[in-house]
């Protein structure tokens, strides 16, 4: 990656022009049998078209809150970095009611309601796949991000010293994000090409940061597990294998 990178946009856009072939995020649900592989061509691709949405669909600008109601999933990744690309402010687990946007999984509608402007449902069921009618409220996240554009260019230049993330009760700017996840990766061990698989949530730093930040800041990539406690040791033993796995963080 770039030593002049400061925000995790920045981060993917480098990822993209090094080599855009190579995976980026593989995701399993271990509850389901889900298995998806996203390279850093087709995550980038799916982050755009996202992007596309929030600001030019739904009229997302710099400074606004989006309330994410999701699990560690690739779809949250994705939205993570559209987020990050227009300059939106992403919340993990914030209060809908305090967001201007929000994005919830079929476990977190009810919730998500308290929102009073945009929601965004998302069926997490593999491939991607609609409801089979949207949630009341919502519009469906399947139905409406097919037809965006698949390049995007924000309105505004996104400000790296802007806060970025919400987790914790933390604020994150774009670069503290990024000088954070670097300093992950150096502890992991990370290098260009790394395979790091993880176990852990979304509901905090450590697992956001081994779940898509710090890969992606050192050019590596993720196997990001959900409902990892349902699968059996020596399963995992073979994934670590089948996947190439070089570093853990479960």
């Amino acid at each position: 990656m770039n030593a002049s990178d400061r925000t995790p946009a920045d981060l993917l856009r480098s990822a993209l022009a090094a080599d855009p072939a190579r995976p980026l995020v593989t995701f399993y649900d271990d509850a389901t049998g889900e298995r998806v592989e996203l390279s850093v061509a087709t995550f980038a691709n799916w982050v755009a078209k996202t992007a596309n949405l929030l600001q030019g669909e739904l009229s997302a600008s710099p400074g606004d809150r989006l309330a994410l109601l999701l699990p560690a999933h690739w779809q949250t990744a994705v939205w993570l970095l559209a987020c990050s690309s227009v300059g939106v402010t992403a919340e993990l687990g914030g209060d809908p009611a305090d967001a201007d946007y929000v994005v919830a999984g079929p476990d977190t509608l009810d919730a998500g309601m308290a929102c009073s402007g945009d929601r965004i449902a998302l069926s997490l069921a593999p491939l991607g796949r609609r409801f089979p009618a949207p949630p009341a409220g919502y519009a469906d996240y399947a139905v409406e991000v097919p037809s965006q554009g698949d390049r995007f260019a924000p309105f505004v230049p996104v400000d790296a010293d802007a806060a970025a993330l919400l987790v914790g009760g933390a604020e994150l700017t774009g670069a503290q994000l990024v000088e954070r996840a670097r300093a992950d990766a150096e502890a992991l061990g990370l290098a260009p090409g790394a395979r790091l698989l993880s176990g852990r949530t979304y509901d905090g730093w450590d697992g956001l940061s081994a779940g898509l930040y710090a890969p992606l800041a050192a050019g590596a990539s993720v196997v990001l597990c959900r409902n990892l406690d349902q699968l059996a040791p020596e399963a995992l033993e073979k994934r670590v294998e089948s996947e190439r796995v070089t570093a853990t963080a479960v």
